[in-house]
């Protein structure tokens, strides 16, 4: 037990790291989301993610996926200590990232009326995405400076540059959205790309890394591997991205700009302010996977830890966001964002099951099945897609909550086969008991603020289950790490 003790430990420390980064990013998001949503409203928001959206299709299909390929092939040249290899792949990396960073712009320079047009339906936004396009080449010079501090464990530097970018962007976009409103979004983008690579690019030259002079024919030579894996990888989020792109022109055409802007906004929360768990999470969880990924037991053990501990500290944040999504929204953007309460809400439900579909993809990429990693996400990414459509004309925003919890329901069982089928894995007793205990707690915090309108007795009884799954969280934590005997720990430390 002394030994799943540890590893515990380990999954919560670096969860702890990150997730403080992750927090702190979000502090400064909710102060520059407050901000925007004040000064240019719901249609700022829409077109501020319409934008976004836009360019992240572009870089998808751009950036030939070297953050994720890269990572692999300079953290296993740091492990190895050989200083010649970590050397030669950043060198590799270095020019690649400028040679794809320089395709992303040039294309997007290309494509801009025909991006205004798609997106729009009106050519008034070339201009915005013809100056947006240096976003993408400053974009991919940030990537590569990141992936090499991942790489090499810096992680306290790759952390202090996440924060100090945060905290200067923040600063330097203010006066840009307070002076010019709406006009401003583009330029505090661009202003945010620069002043990210700018404090990245400082942390990076602490490494002191010389770097051998690679001509075009010696990077391709050397880089095809990486480019490769980077390419299958990229597959998938070239389609998620697409896919979230479609549903946004959908609900341009059917509901207008507005309503892009309230689903923008509410999925903003639900995947940047929740998503906090899977991002801190993931930094740890992926390379011990893929270490122990050839080893049946070990992997499936390590699956099944990282998932209790995603649901006991998923459990009580889903819960109260629940019961208090509207003075969440109220919080992190203004009243006019209200509508998107429902919506939330039965998203905040069916996170539970993205939480599971998350762990078991992992499986699929530490095994190196890229084919069956890609297929199972198109397929995935189709029928999301097909749910938040057909949700949206029916139902509007409400239908958007019910597609994320269907779709995401459907994508566990599909993961779950292919865990199953492939690699024989399942889950155990232990992380079947705390799911479905997580679970009937939300969805009865969900039903209860859907069908009583009582505020007294709809927010006490939400209080009693937000306690519920605190308590439940609290114990299983003691159970697997023994707060009491960290606590003792620290005490002695300190005397």
């Amino acid at each position: 037990m002394s030994q799943e003790n540890s590893s515990y430990k380990q999954i919560f420390k670096a969860t702890s790291i990150f997730g403080g980064v992750q927090v702190f990013n979000i502090l400064i998001s909710i102060l520059r989301a407050k901000f925007i949503a004040v000064i240019v409203g719901p249609i700022g928001i829409g077109l501020y993610g319409l934008l976004t959206s836009t360019i992240g299709l572009i870089t998808s299909v751009t950036s030939f996926g070297l953050g994720a390929s890269s990572i692999k092939d300079i953290a296993y040249a740091n492990e190895q200590a050989d200083q010649g290899k970590l050397l030669e792949i950043s060198g590799v990396l270095n020019k690649l990232v400028w040679y794809t960073g320089g395709l992303g712009m040039i294309l997007t320079l290309i494509l801009s009326p025909l991006l205004s047009k798609l997106t729009f339906d009106n050519y008034d936004y070339t201009w915005s995405f013809v100056l947006l396009s240096v976003t993408l080449f400053l974009g991919q010079l940030t990537l590569g400076k990141d992936a090499v501090l991942q790489g090499t464990r810096q992680l306290k530097w790759l952390a202090y540059a996440n924060m100090a970018s945060s905290v200067i962007s923040l600063v330097v976009t203010f006066p840009l959205y307070f002076i010019y409103g709406i006009k401003g979004i583009v330029p505090a983008m661009i202003v945010m790309s620069a002043m990210t690579l700018i404090v990245t690019q400082f942390f990076y030259a602490r490494l002191k890394f010389v770097l051998p002079n690679l001509n075009f024919k010696e990077t391709w030579a050397k880089g095809q591997g990486m480019l490769k894996l980077g390419f299958f990888l990229s597959l998938s989020g070239i389609i998620a991205t697409a896919c979230s792109y479609g549903v946004r022109i959908f609900i341009t055409r059917f509901g207008g700009l507005e309503q892009v802007g309230f689903y923008t906004a509410g999925f903003g929360i639900i995947n940047s302010y929740v998503g906090i768990v899977f991002t801190a999470m993931a930094t740890d969880y992926f390379p011990r996977l893929s270490a122990s990924i050839y080893d049946k037991s070990k992997f499936s053990l390590i699956v099944n830890q990282q998932g209790n501990v995603a649901l006991i500290i998923l459990g009580p944040i889903l819960t109260a966001f629940v019961v208090f999504v509207n003075f969440a929204i109220i919080i992190l953007y203004s009243r006019a964002f209200l509508p998107t309460e429902s919506m939330m809400q039965l998203a905040m439900v069916g996170m539970f099951f993205k939480a599971a579909a998350w762990l078991l993809g992992f499986i699929v990429i530490a095994k190196n099945d890229t084919k069956v990693f890609f297929w199972s996400e198109l397929v995935a990414n189709i029928y999301h897609s097909a749910f938040s459509c057909v949700g949206f004309y029916f139902w509007g925003l409400e239908g958007l909550g019910y597609s994320f919890g269907l779709g995401y329901a459907l994508h566990l069982v599909q993961m779950y086969f292919i865990a199953k089928l492939k690699y024989d894995f399942k889950f155990n007793r232990e992380f079947l008991k705390i799911f479905a205990v997580q679970f009937i707690i939300a969805l009865a915090a969900l039903i209860v603020m859907k069908t009583i309108s009582n505020d007294l007795i709809s927010y006490g009884t939400g209080l009693l289950l937000i306690m519920a799954t605190t308590v439940f969280s609290a114990y299983n934590l003691n159970r697997i790490i023994n707060i009491k005997d960290q606590v003792n720990k620290i005490l002695k430390k300190n005397k």
